[in-house]
C-alpha cells in the first residue's frame, strides 16, 4: 500500500522512520531508472507552484523533479506579477491554481500558511517553507544525503550550526533526526539559540547540546550542517549586524575535523563556508543540492501514483 498517494506533506513531525526509509529506497530507485522508465512514473501530471518568497533551489529542484519524472510545472515564482499584486487572498489564489494542477507547492512568509493551504486545496499541498516553521522535503533531502554519504543515520555524532532560531530548515532536520539515534550538537550565537517554545516538543524526539563554541565538538563529528545567518528575519537590522559573520568554516577548522567527516549546507551560502572548502572531498552541500531534486522526484511519484511506481 502506498500511503503517500495524495497526501500532503506539510510537516515531517508527520513522518515515521518507516515513512522516510520509504522515501529514501524509492529514490534510490529513481536513482538507478534510465530516463525513459523515470518520465513514465508522473507522466501527463502537473505540478502547481506558488512562491510568495525568493526561491533558485527548492523551486527549480521541484521544476526539475518533476520534469525528470514526465511532468510539468507551472506556477508563480514572482508574486509582483501576479494577482496577489491586486490584492487577491491566499486562500483564493490556491484554490485557483488547484484547479490547473495535480500537486501543489507553496512556500510562504507566514506560520501556518501551507497548513491553511492544505486545508482549502482540492489537490495534495507541499511545504516548501512556511514562515520560520518548517521545510520538510528539505529535510529529507538532508537526511538522505547523510544516509547517502555516511551509509547511515543512526549512531552519527552531528553538529546543526549558525542561525537555529529563525533556520526553519533546522527545525525539520532536528524533527527528522528524532527518528534516529544519533547525538546532536547545536552550535549558535546565545541570541540565535533555538526558540524556547519548540525546545519541549525537540527533546521529546532526541536529546541534544547546546553551546556558542564551535572548537568544542568539531574534532567529534560525523557531520557539520551549516547555515547562514537570515538577515531577512531579523525585525532589527542592528541585531543582525551583531551576529553577522559569527562562524565561518575555512580549512583550518577543517583540519580539525575527521577525516571522513561531511559538511552540509542547505544553501544559499554567504560567508559562512569559505570556497576554499568546495574542493575538499568533506564538502557534500553541492551533492545535496542534487538530491533534492530526486528525494522531490521520489516524493511526487509517490503523491501522484495510488500504487507507487
Amino acid at each position: 500500500m502506498n500511503e503517500f498517494y495524495k497526501k500532503d506533506i506539510i510537516s515531517i513531525k508527520d513522518f515515521n522512520k518507516a515513512q522516510l526509509e520509504q522515501i529514501f529506497a524509492s529514490t534510490d530507485k529513481i536513482m538507478k531508472l534510465g530516463p525513459i522508465d523515470r518520465r513514465e512514473i508522473c507522466k501527463g501530471n502537473t505540478l502547481g507552484y506558488l512562491f510568495y518568497e525568493p526561491s533558485t533551489r527548492t523551486r527549480l529542484s521541484f521544476d526539475a523533479a518533476m520534469a525528470s519524472v514526465g511532468g510539468n510545472s507551472l506556477g508563480i515564482s514572482d508574486i509582483s506579477s501576479s494577482s496577489t499584486k491586486k490584492g487577491e487572498s491566499l486562500a483564493d489564489t490556491v484554490r485557483i491554481m488547484s484547479n490547473y494542477s495535480d500537486v501543489l507547492v507553496l512556500r510562504h512568509p507566514l506560520d501556518g500558511s501551507s497548513r491553511f493551504a492544505a486545508e482549502i486545496s482540492s489537490k495534495p499541498v507541499i511545504n516548501a517553507g512556511s514562515g520560520t516553521e518548517e521545510h520538510p522535503t528539505q529535510a529529507i533531502q538532508d537526511l538522505f544525503t547523510i544516509r547517502k554519504e555516511k551509509k547511515k543515520i543512526d549512531g552519527l555524532k552531528i553538529g546543526i550550526i549558525g542561525d537555529l532560531k529563525y533556520g526553519r530548515t533546522v527545525y525539520s532536520l532536528l524533527y527528522g533526526l528524532g527518528n534516529y539515534d544519533v547525538d546532536v550538537h547545536l552550535i549558535s550565537p546565545e541570541s540565535l539559540r533555538i526558540r524556547s517554545d519548540s525546545v519541549y516538543e525537540i527533546k521529546k524526539r532526541l536529546s541534544f547540546t547546546e553551546s556558542t563554541n564551535i572548537e568544542e565538538h568539531i574534532d567529534d563529528l560525523d557531520v557539520l550542517y551549516v547555515t547562514r545567518i537570515q538577515k531577512e528575519r531579523f525585525p532589527d537590522e542592528e541585531e543582525y549586524l551583531k551576529v553577522k559573520g559569527s562562524y565561518v568554516v575555512g580549512l583550518d577548522l577543517l583540519q580539525k575535523m575527521r577525516d571522513d567527516s561531511i559538511i552540509l549546507h542547505p544553501l544559499p551560502r554567504l560567508d559562512e563556508i569559505s570556497t576554499d572548502v568546495d574542493k575538499t572531498k568533506n564538502a557534500k552541500y553541492f551533492e545535496q543540492a542534487e538530491y533534492g531534486k530526486h528525494t522531490r522526484a521520489a516524493l511526487l511519484g509517490l503523491i501522484l501514483n495510488e500504487n507507487g511506481f
